[in-house]
């Protein structure tokens, strides 16, 4: 189903003729220098070709013959290839004469019956060639170690983009007699064909190899079976794995025009549309894009994903916004982590743009809280960030980050599964250990129970409550809702004298261990109940109405532990009474911005 999928959007960026984007057989690559032939094969002048209009000349990236996948093994290119293989000159290589010299072999195979001019002229360039020539013809130092191309003098094409150059590499992509006997179905085409022995490499996630790494390998004879070898275990034929690695490697490419790629912790996130014309395949890109990473300094891209996602949660049809909006259309979503020189895949959601609207319309609807702990709502990124120790009072970082929960909230969020429930258990972890009880965290705790309680997993038969439920009867709801008033008569009582209140001395064990903490709470507030009647009367009337009314729905005896559900439940109480206690809705705002984690 992934190479299917990928294989399917290779041809549409061929149709659309997309940058980078090579033909079967070939691979776009970064090539510096061309070498103009004579028709005898003399060389008459080398150009630079790079693009020279930035500070520092950038190699121009070319669609050559597709590069050999080397390792450690001696692999000449044909028809170009860096100066050790061509011409036999390296600053860095300690066998260029080796690799000279297999480039020289490979082209007298290749070329030996061949007529056209420019391809002769190459054969009789390499076999008149001696790298002691570098410096004797003044070919520039900058050469050396970069990739270079021949064109034939007086013509605009590339040796390699002739026709005969094209032909010759289409006779070779064929296979020999003996791949094309050992021929099989191919299982993303369904072609009988010659399986690929080595895919080419996939680069570009995030803490792999940076050589490319692959998701289809057989090195070892553990992963082999039936006596097959390497590629024959898993037969996709060359063109199919040349499809899917180029589409992949487009996805992957680090480029600031590139929306369709995204990292999330340790996890590099892919995906692109099948529509009906590309209109609407870029459009619903665009707009997933938004769903995934919305913008913090777009406000207008922001309120467009807010738009759709309300119109969408009221069951309106998505072409009401834009008639581009194709409900149907299919958007496919691929999770690649670093394993070893293999890729691992941490998720893969295939649905229809409409399905996933629904699935990120119910995802902010499990995290909604009021009043609202944020001004853009959050990533992934941001939220389980939120999770991780705030070590000295300073912002945790992205490697504190547990990257697998990263993962499966993302997999939770698509496939519309429940959260990972290590999730509730690490924020009330940290909420007990450093009494940070911020709105992002708090809205954790919400959404973990709010999407277990829609999907059927019910620990409580009382809602989860977005905003202040003051009929709520549920002990860890109301005792949260006790302690954060408490909270406000210490503050009350004391003004500027408090170095530290309750909830930094006591909140983890009032969460958890009720009955131990709440009698000497409440003691200790009716001394301060005592002190706010004497110096703010109608303040300290206004708090002990609110105890009053908490305690009366308590049962009789605290309890004696909270759950972990309890203790979520804990949390959004005292959240939805502090909030009631200041005038400015936003001094609960939570901004922690989102910080990238692109390598």
């Amino acid at each position: 189903m992934i190479l299917q999928a990928l294989m399917r959007y290779y041809q549409r960026l061929i149709a659309q003729k997309a940058e980078g984007v090579a033909p079967y057989g070939y691979s776009p690559e970064k090539i510096s220098y061309e070498i103009l032939l004579a028709p005898d094969g003399s060389a008459v002048q080398v150009n630079d070709i790079r693009d020279t209009s930035g500070k520092k000349p950038q190699p121009k990236l070319l669609n050559v013959p597709q590069a050999e996948k080397r390792t450690m093994g001696i692999k000449p290119n044909a028809l170009w290839d860096k100066t050790s293989y061509v011409l036999g000159v390296s600053n860095t290589s300690n066998r260029a004469d080796k690799e000279h010299e297999a480039f020289r072999l490979l082209h007298e195979s290749m070329l030996a019956d061949e007529e056209d001019p420019g391809l002769q002229a190459l054969l009789a360039f390499l076999r008149s060639w001696t790298p002691d020539q570098f410096e004797m013809r003044g070919f520039p130092a900058d050469m050396v170690d970069a990739n270079v191309v021949f064109r034939l003098d007086g013509e605009l094409a590339f040796l390699h983009e002739r026709p005969a150059a094209q032909a010759l590499r289409a006779r070779l992509s064929d296979g020999d007699d003996e791949s094309r006997s050992a021929a099989t179905m191919c299982l993303v085409s369904g072609e009988t064909l010659p399986p690929a022995r080595l895919h080419p490499s996939i680069k570009g996630v995030w803490g792999a190899q940076t050589a490319g790494a692959a998701i289809v390998s057989f090195n070892l004879d553990a992963f082999t079976s039936y006596g097959k070898n390497q590629g024959a275990n898993a037969p996709v034929s060359e063109a199919a794995a040349f499809a899917y690695t180029t589409a992949l490697n487009y996805l992957l490419r680090k480029s600031e025009h590139n929306r369709q790629r995204l990292q999330i912790g340790d996890t590099s996130v892919v995906f692109w549309a099948e529509a009906d014309n590309d209109d609407k395949a870029a459009e619903a890109e665009d707009l997933f894009g938004n769903f995934l990473n919305r913008p913090p300094d777009d406000a207008s891209e922001a309120e467009k994903v807010r738009l759709v996602l309300d119109h969408v949660a009221k069951g309106r049809p998505l072409e009401e916004l834009d008639p581009r909006l194709d409900p149907a259309t299919r958007i496919y979503v691929l999770g690649l982590a670093p394993n070893a020189s293999r890729l691992s895949v941490r998720f893969w959601q295939a649905d229809t743009l409409l399905e996933f609207a629904r699935r990120i319309a119910a995802h902010a609807a499990d995290l909604r809280l009021e009043p609202r702990p944020w001004r853009s709502e959050p990533s992934v990124y941001r939220l389980v960030l939120a999770t991780v120790p705030h070590r000295g009072g300073t912002k945790p970082k992205a490697d504190d980050a547990i990257n697998n929960i990263i993962g499966e909230m993302t997999r939770a969020i698509l496939s519309g599964a429940p959260y990972p429930r290590s999730l509730l258990t690490n924020t009330i972890m940290r909420l007990r250990a450093d009494g940070d009880i911020s709105g992002l965290r708090v809205a954790l705790c919400k959404g973990v129970l709010a999407r277990e309680r829609r999907l059927g997993i019910r620990t409580s038969n009382e809602e989860i409550p977005v905003s202040l439920d003051k009929q709520s009867t549920q002990p860890g709801y109301l005792l949260g809702r006790l302690f954060a008033a408490q909270e406000y008569v210490q503050r009350c009582a004391l003004g500027g004298q408090v170095n530290a209140t309750i909830r930094d001395r006591y909140y983890g064990a009032a969460s958890a261990t009720p009955a131990s903490i709440f009698p000497v709470l409440l003691r200790n507030t009716q001394n301060h109940m005592s002190k706010l009647r004497k110096e703010k009367k109608g303040l300290a009337v206004m708090l002990e109405k609110d105890i009053q009314e908490i305690v009366g729905e308590l049962p009789t005896q605290f309890p004696r532990a909270l759950k972990i559900e309890d203790q979520g439940r804990f949390a959004i109480g005292y959240y939805h009474q502090a909030q009631t206690y200041f005038t400015s809705r936003d001094d609960g705002v939570d901004e922690t911005p989102d910080e990238s984690v692109d390598n």
